[in-house]
């Protein structure tokens, strides 16, 4: 197991990929017209799918890794320039298109079903956040570790539903230029993490950069 503070970098991490105050705004206009009732039931399917798709790529993304023959090394060091561009985007307070692209925004828009798509995948547990979770699924290698990093995954999607639930009230009471800040501020830890990323996978590939530290 890692320590108490390597935990709460994951817990962050995630946190700042999944952005789930970014996506009020998005949330809002897809549920527009929508009933309380409905509205609550996507947010629990949105909740659900995230969650399951999280643990998966916890549990089985060792297995996928190793179907398509790719090193540890080599995927922190795609994964963090995926999460690079991610941070990126959100420093500047938009949406990467690396998540969604503006067709696949406007074509949601139609959707009668867009708990699964796109809330859940990509808005939310898109490719940035599945990169994550397997990268921080090698920081450890006994079962504790892959219980205490599952057991972040179900905080983070609780703190998400509460914040599904209480969509109605923030739209009302958190400006867009809130967002904006803090959309910013997790693209800047974003942006740390990444760069964390593709610094050890580098490491891993070539170790006498290691050496050299």
């Amino acid at each position: 197991m890692l320590d108490f503070t390597e935990y709460t970098k994951i817990l962050l991490g995630l946190i700042a990929i999944l952005n789930p105050i970014g996506a009020i705004p998005i949330f809002v206009t897809l549920m527009r017209g929508e009933t309380d009732r409905r509205r609550n039931t996507i947010a629990r399917t949105v909740v659900v799918t995230v969650c399951l798709i999280l643990l998966a790529a916890l549990f089985f993304g060792q297995i996928l890794l190793d179907f398509f023959g790719i090193t540890v090394g080599s995927f922190r060091v795609g994964g963090g320039i995926l999460i690079l561009l991610m941070a990126i985007s959100m420093m500047q307070a938009r949406r990467s298109p690396v998540v969604q692209t503006q067709a696949e925004a406007q074509e949601s828009e139609s959707k009668e079903q867009v708990a699964v798509v796109p809330l859940s995948m990509p808005l939310l547990a898109g490719p940035g956040a599945i990169s994550t979770v397997i990268v921080y699924s090698h920081r450890g290698t006994d079962l504790m570790h892959y219980v205490c990093v599952g057991l972040i995954i179900v905080i983070v999607s609780l703190l998400l539903w509460m914040i599904l639930k209480s969509v109605p009230w923030l739209s009302r009471h958190m400006s867009q230029t809130g967002i904006n800040i803090f959309t910013r501020i997790m693209g800047l830890i974003l942006a740390a993490i990444a760069v964390e990323f593709i610094a050890n996978g580098l490491k891993g590939l070539f170790p006498v950069l290691a050496g050299s530290g």
